[in-house]
């Protein structure tokens, strides 16, 4: 019993040599907070944020401005989302070929902007996969003087 207590004994202090051999973790450096806030003062919520873009888009400024999808390449693509759209219930037409980044737009309708939230926007996204959106002028991209 006694050789057994030893043998435990040595297997540890080996054991404790060994670990020591490795070298220490440091603790990371961590920047303070103040220096990430910028200009913003305060913290949102992801879903707050898009919820207060989505309420100033669908207040004053609703007659200006409108949600566009697509960034399309080809009109296949474009045809295949107004499809999608429609057996959603939301009316989209589309857009004029001066928009910028791509080719094929659709415009959707003020009032089908509600039936369309991030949730439906992701599915979407998953399904056509260079599915872009944006809030523009409804009017145009030039100003008009």
């Amino acid at each position: 019993m006694r050789w057994m207590f030893l043998l435990l004994l040595v297997l540890n202090v080996f054991y404790y040599v060994w670990h020591q051999q490795e070298a220490p973790l440091r603790a990371k450096d961590v920047t303070p907070l103040n220096l990430y806030r910028g200009s913003q003062q305060d913290i949102r919520l992801l879903s707050e944020s898009g919820a207060a873009s989505r309420e100033r888009t669908s207040g004053s400024t609703a007659g200006n401005e409108c949600l566009f999808l697509g960034g399309f390449s080809r009109q296949e693509l474009i045809e295949g989302l107004e499809r999608r759209l429609a057996g959603m219930g939301i009316s989209a037409q589309p857009a004029s070929k001066d928009l910028p980044d791509a080719d094929y737009w659709l415009r959707i309708a003020p009032s089908s902007e509600r039936l369309l939230g991030d949730v439906q926007l992701q599915n979407l996204s998953k399904e056509f996969n260079e599915l872009k959106h944006k809030i523009m002028l409804c009017e145009g991209v030039a100003p008009t003087e």
